[in-house]
Parts: C-alpha cells; sequence; structure tokens
C-alpha cells in the first residue's frame, strides 16, 4: 500500500515539531487495526446529506456493528496549528453531547468514524495525522472501536490507510436526498434532556 504525501510550505517542520502536536504517521494508522467499512460511499453519502460540510468542517459519526448510524455531530475547526491533542478534545466533547459512552463494556461494540472536509487533495497531511491521532484517543476515552478516517476535498472522498475513494460526494457536491443514502437512525431509548439533544443530532 503506498500513501502520497502533500508538499509542505514549512520546510522546517521537524519531526521532533510533529511529534509535540501528537500525529499519527500514515504507516502507524494503516498498522493500527481499524475495522474497514463495508459500505464507505454509503457512509460519506449519508454524513455528507445530514451535515452538508463546507471546508474545516468535522463529522464525527457512531456506528452500530451492522454499520448503521446511531449519532453524528459536526463542527468546525478552530485555526490554529495541528495538534492530536486538541483534536482529541474536541471530538471527545462532540461524543459526549451525542452518544453514552461504553466504558463499562469489555470489548467496544460501537465504531466512530470521522469525515473531515478539506482544501487540497487527498494526499495525506500533517493535519490528518493529528485528527487521526484524535480520533483514537477519543474512542479509547468513550469506549468505542477507532473507525476510519475520511477527507472529502474538491476531488472527491478518500478513506485514508485504505485506498478507497471515490468523486462523489466531494467538497463542492450537492448532497443527495438523505432517504437515498441511508435510512433514518431510531431515536434513543434514553429519556430528559439527554433525548433530546439525541434527536436534534441525529436529525441534522
Amino acid at each position: 500500500m503506498t500513501f502520497g504525501f502533500a508538499p509542505s510550505s514549512a520546510a522546517s517542520l521537524s519531526s521532533t515539531a510533529a511529534s509535540a502536536h501528537r500525529v499519527l504517521e500514515p504507516a502507524e494508522w494503516a498498522s493500527a487495526g481499524i475495522p474497514l467499512l463495508r459500505n464507505p460511499r454509503e457512509v460519506v453519502s449519508g454524513l455528507h446529506s445530514r451535515h452538508r460540510p463546507g471546508p474545516a468542517t468535522a463529522v464525527v459519526a457512531v456506528l452500530d456493528p451492522d454499520e448503521r448510524l446511531r449519532a453524528s455531530a459536526s463542527f468546525t475547526r478552530r485555526p490554529s496549528p495541528a495538534d492530536g491533542w486538541m483534536f482529541r478534545n474536541a471530538l471527545l466533547a462532540q461524543l459526549r453531547r451525542v452518544v453514552p459512552h461504553d466504558l463499562r463494556r469489555r470489548t467496544p461494540v460501537r465504531t466512530a468514524v470521522l469525515l473531515y472536509c478539506r482544501e487540497g487533495d487527498a494526499r495525506w497531511t500533517e493535519e490528518d495525522g493529528a485528527w487521526m491521532w484524535g480520533l483514537r484517543d477519543a474512542c479509547t476515552l468513550h469506549g468505542l472501536r477507532c473507525g476510519a478516517y475520511i477527507t472529502l476535498t474538491r476531488d472527491g472522498w478518500q478513506v485514508l490507510g485504505e485506498g478507497r475513494g471515490g468523486r462523489r460526494p466531494s467538497a463542492v457536491s450537492t448532497p443527495e436526498a438523505l432517504g437515498t443514502a441511508e435510512a433514518a437512525p431510531p431515536s434513543p431509548r434514553t429519556g430528559g434532556a439527554a433525548s433530546e439533544v439525541l434527536r436534534r443530532a441525529a436529525a441534522r
């Protein structure tokens, strides 16, 4: 498996600086045993239809063992250096807002995936590495399996580390009608205010 690397304007960036920002290299990600999506285009199209992400927008989603969407949330990245620790905290905050943790389970049964819409092409960047680090750590802290990291650019979508991708949807394409992408997830069983937050997040 081969990976492309986008040229960096910061030629002076050293490996020490990269590690300080908590970045996963492509080889580390590929060897981490990330579960493959059975139908990545369906997942990407569903999230694209629900959240309509623009540049610098992250969409984190939780899938059940049958790859059905249980909850999802989107947010825009603040302008700042790529730091996996900061990304981890942002992802963890969104996960805590939309879905209960699974820390009491011995083995995670739900999987979190991350779709990130950004400028540039599909080749790996340091920013991608920081998101990978953040996703992996957030999943550990929330009792979830770490799933795919997907980039969405003008050229289409790409599951990094797998070599799978497609031209549609893309960062500039019109979202499909939600019913053609995937069925709406069921309402959560918990009651009270938390249930209302989950319902609003799932409807986005």
